[in-house]
């Protein structure tokens, strides 16, 4: 068998001194008066994170609690991958990958490990454990970075075929949200005799004008909601997928820099509804710094670019959906790609469902498999 290592963070204090003082010697820029978000994410939200970054912000107690998941390491094609690994007590538990996306971190699963792994223990039904598995996307965190191009969509999912192969698992499911929403599907057309089912949030689903008749007042302001997306929100992702490197200089050198470009994304998309802990926030953005894989991680837009626009194979794969009150996903549009059995849709949450309301992922993740394998 591969080489699979117990893994722990262990992060050196002088990185930690050197952040500070970065953050302390921050040359702040100027902004337009009254000009809010609408130019990008401001200097006072900003400055409000690097405050309590350098303050009250307690690295060391987000490093034991995420430590406190068993860990590990292996290489898969040349490219380290880390994941976090918790089986259930459950023995008859079926097997569960859950994928990120960015500009997260495999942080963003902590409050559901629990309640997915030991839902007796969590006020659950024991009939829907799972033994979970979440690895750090490649170029991400502690998988990262990246060390040669390709590692597109493709390419993730046939690691994450032989990483649930390495560790024995012949039959299991997958979840995953943003850039997870298109891993997860794939590893069911690349591994669909071993993927039984496959479960996403804030899927990503292109619109028609074959398909755009009848659609239902939900589906147009979901549908208006992409459209705005695209229209103020989306040059993160064209910079991303176009020029990576030259933005990596700023990533690689400036925590500031970096808590500004990840914030305008976890505030909501440029909104500036900041409805995360902070200090979750602040976690997602200091692993990304202490282990120096930003630019990598934003290079998976370059590598993902190539499929843009490319109609997928459509997946065997039964999917089940959950739509949450920050997605645009339409279901129409949904099943030209995926084999969709079930449909949710949700007033609460957001984008990042894992941190923006868990429980109610949980919950309708423990329905889809419960459904499907009923």
């Amino acid at each position: 068998m591969a080489d699979i290592r117990p893994f722990r963070i262990d992060v050196p204090q002088a990185d930690l001194d050197d952040l500070r003082e970065r953050l302390l010697h921050t040359r702040w820029p100027d902004e337009l008066p009254g000009a809010g978000w609408s130019y990008g994410t401001p200097t006072g939200y900003v400055r409000a994170l690097a405050d309590r970054w350098t303050s009250s912000f307690d690295w060391r107690a987000q490093e034991a609690a995420l430590n406190a998941f068993p860990q590990f390491t292996t290489e898969i094609d040349g490219q380290r991958v880390h994941f976090a690994h918790v089986r259930s007590p459950e023995p008859d538990a079926l097997p569960l990958i859950l994928t990120h996306g960015w500009p997260g971190t495999f942080a963003e699963f902590r409050r559901m490990i629990g309640p997915l792994t030991d839902p007796r223990a969590h006020g659950g039904d024991p009939a829907d454990a799972f033994h979970v598995v979440v690895p750090s996307l490649p170029g991400f965190a502690f998988s990262g970075p990246t060390r040669e191009p390709g590692w597109g969509i493709e390419r993730i999912a046939r690691a994450w075929a032989e990483l649930m192969r390495r560790l024995g698992y012949d039959r299991y499911g997958a979840q995953g949200g943003d850039f997870g929403s298109k891993i997860s599907p794939e590893l069911g057309r690349v591994a669909p005799e071993r993927v039984v089912g496959v479960h996403v949030n804030a899927l990503i689903t292109t619109p028609s004008d074959d398909l755009m008749d009848g659609l239902s007042d939900s589906d147009q302001r979901r549908l208006a909601s992409l459209k705005r997306w695209h229209r103020e929100f989306s040059g993160y992702a064209m910079v991303q997928s176009t020029r990576p490197q030259s933005l990596a200089f700023a990533l690689a050198d400036s925590p500031a820099g970096l808590l500004a470009w990840y914030g305008d994304w976890f505030a909501a998309h440029g909104d500036g509804v900041d409805d995360l802990d902070p200090d979750e926030v602040l976690t997602h953005v200091a692993v990304h710094w202490l282990t120096g894989t930003a630019p990598s991680a934003a290079r998976l837009y370059r590598e993902a670019a190539a499929s843009w626009g490319v109609p997928p194979r459509v997946s065997p794969v039964p999917l089940g959906a959950a739509v949450f009150a920050g997605d645009a996903a339409v279901r129409r549009f949904a099943e030209r790609e995926h084999r969709v059995v079930r449909w949710t849709e949700y007033d609460a949450g957001g984008h990042f469902a894992a941190m923006h309301v868990p429980d109610l992922l949980v919950t309708d993740v423990r329905a889809f498999f419960r459904e499907l394998l009923a």
